[in-house]
């Protein structure tokens, strides 16, 4: 197991945003005494991504995806699940879904905030990752790389990766259904979805 290292620098964040999604997954995530080790993410590739939700233009809601990579947007979904996307590039609407982690520390908080479950059901799902976390809206405009609140640390890479179709897109265009956006730990069974993965 890898120790969690420091804050990923600013200038990471600002890069291509499959090039970060591929690159998040191995890294950890740490809010309080809860650290998670990111195992499974989607990337959403911009206005020109009919599966993204800055492909109709800015909101309200979307406004941290207009803004600098290095920051959080996170949305409510379907009034109950907090999603959280790591923002990339500049200034360009795109971003990355943390799908699916594993736990590092502070799983009897996990748990707790879970109701009680145990291994990797607690974490497969960007709904179960927020509640994890104990996530809100609040915390969409956050920056990962200012120490404090909610961080994304350095840690070794996956290994392997496997890649496939973005789950739970079907209102997108057929090109984008088909898009080979998602990225998971090949090692690791805190992965959603697996089945669906090459």
């Amino acid at each position: 197991m890898n120790e969690p290292t420091g804050l990923l620098p600013r200038e990471w964040y600002r890069r291509d945003v499959v090039e970060v999604a591929r690159d998040l997954v191995g890294r950890y995530i740490r809010r309080d005494q809860v650290v998670l080790r990111i195992t499974e993410v989607e990337a959403y590739n911009g206005p020109d991504d009919s599966a993204s939700h800055t492909s109709k233009g800015r909101t309200p809601r979307n406004a941290p995806m207009w803004g600098p990579g290095g920051h959080a947007y996170v949305y409510l979904c379907y009034g109950i699940h907090n999603m959280l996307n790591v923002v990339t590039g500049n200034a360009e609407g795109k971003a990355v879904l943390i799908r699916s982690a594993e736990i590092i520390d502070g799983e009897a908080v996990v748990r707790a905030r879970r109701k009680g479950l145990a291994g990797p059901v607690l974490l497969t799902g960007p709904g179960k990752l927020g509640q994890a976390l104990d996530l809100s809206t609040d915390w969409s405009g956050h920056s990962f790389f200012e120490p404090g609140g909610l961080e994304i640390l350095g840690g070794t890479p996956a290994r392997k990766l496997l890649r496939g179709a973005r789950v739970g897109i079907q209102y997108a265009r057929p090109k984008d259904i088909r898009a080979r956006y998602r990225f998971a730990d090949a090692d690791s069974v805190w992965v959603s979805h697996r089945s669906k993965l090459r």
